[in-house]
């Protein structure tokens, strides 16, 4: 059993920038492919960022593309997500996930189907 710990979110200002964290637990970390999800009150949990299990690539929602960027350091079992140039429509509960030896091409294009393992979520709110 893989367990997710996340941590960062609060409230940012509009243009503002905010680092989540991602705790994961068990030495099989490098196994798994890393994503991030986000889901706003009454609405569909959405993809953000995925990261490949290896060979370090990334893939990105286009509502993110060039403003977010996923991250991994495998000696300390976290993944990250720095969130730069935020805007009010990026508020939601922000979803750290683990997909076992899957790219992130596949994650972004099964999303939440791909995933073995959810964290609990961290709320990140932008006000503008």
């Amino acid at each position: 059993q893989v367990q997710l710990v996340e941590s960062g979110g609060g409230l940012v200002q509009a243009g503002g920038s905010l680092r989540l964290s991602c705790a994961a637990s068990g030495r099989t970390f490098s196994s798994y492919g890393m994503a991030w999800f986000r889901q706003a009150p009454g609405k569909r949990r959405e993809f953000v960022a995925a990261l490949s299990w290896s060979g370090g690539s990334t893939y990105y929602a286009d509502s993110v593309k060039g403003r977010f960027t996923i991250s991994r350091d495998n000696a300390k079992n976290t993944v990250y997500l720095q969130m730069n140039t935020l805007k009010p429509e990026d508020t939601g509960l922000y979803y750290c996930a683990a997909a076992y030896r899957t790219t992130a091409q596949t994650i972004g294009t099964w999303t939440t189907g791909s995933i073995n393992y959810w964290g609990q979520g961290t709320q990140v709110t932008v006000s503008s």
